[in-house]
Order: structure tokens, then C-alpha cells, then sequence
């Protein structure tokens, strides 16, 4: 069991680069993006652990469906096809689709979540 809460302040996370490194696309800003993975691997059907990144704007079309918690700082997330735009900050919690293009306004220092996601293709989804 990992309570994040307890150990948000003093986590280890490991360079990941850019948000190009990453898969994604920065915006502005020179952002820098940090994770560690705690359960499963991004090559297997489930996977989870901590992200964090620097302030910034960077968009990423979702290559798994996530479900997220904000632990510190505050993110702007834009659904690109819709254009709903929602701000988190530390306790609040989203979920997102396979596929979703979304705009991620970074407007504290950093921001970091904790996170399970899925490549699997699932039955039943909400749109």
C-alpha cells in the first residue's frame, strides 16, 4: 500500500524531460516533467504512480485512460474537443478517455498527481 499523501512533500521522482519526451507538445514555457512508477509498467495493460511538472502549457492526446489525483499545486485541463475547462487543485480527482486531446495550463510551480492508468480498451465508456 503507498499513501501518497503522506509522502508528497519528500518524493523522489525521476527526470522525464520534456513534455515531448513524453509524448505531448509544449505550448509555452520551458516545462520539465518528472514520474516514478509504483505499480505495473506503460508497456503492460495497467500502470500507476506519481507525475509531476513545472509551470507551463503543453497539449498530449491521451494514449491511456487515467484516473488522477492532484497532491500539490494547480493544473487547468481542457478537453480540446469539447472545450470544458476545469481547474484542480490538491484532493481533486478526474478521469479521462483513451484519446482525449487535452490542454494542460500548469499554473502553479509544479504540480503533481498521482495516478493509475490503463492501455486496455474497455467496454462500457462514458463519453
Amino acid at each position: 500500500m503507498h499513501s501518497y499523501i503522506d509522502q508528497a512533500q519528500h518524493t523522489e521522482l525521476g527526470d522525464w524531460g520534456t513534455p515531448e519526451d513524453i509524448g505531448a507538445e509544449t505550448v509555452s514555457d520551458p516545462i520539465q516533467c518528472f514520474g516514478r512508477i509504483d505499480l505495473g509498467s506503460p508497456k503492460g495493460p495497467v500502470f500507476g504512480g506519481l507525475y509531476a511538472a513545472t509551470r507551463g502549457i503543453y497539449r498530449v492526446v491521451y494514449p491511456f485512460h487515467e484516473h488522477a489525483t492532484v497532491l500539490q499545486g494547480e493544473v487547468e485541463l481542457t478537453d480540446e474537443r469539447t472545450g470544458a475547462t476545469n481547474l484542480y487543485r490538491q484532493g481533486d480527482s478526474w478521469l479521462i478517455k483513451k484519446g482525449t486531446p487535452v490542454r494542460w495550463a500548469i499554473k502553479s510551480d509544479r504540480v503533481l498527481k498521482s495516478y493509475l492508468a490503463t492501455t486496455t480498451e474497455l467496454e462500457g465508456d462514458r463519453n
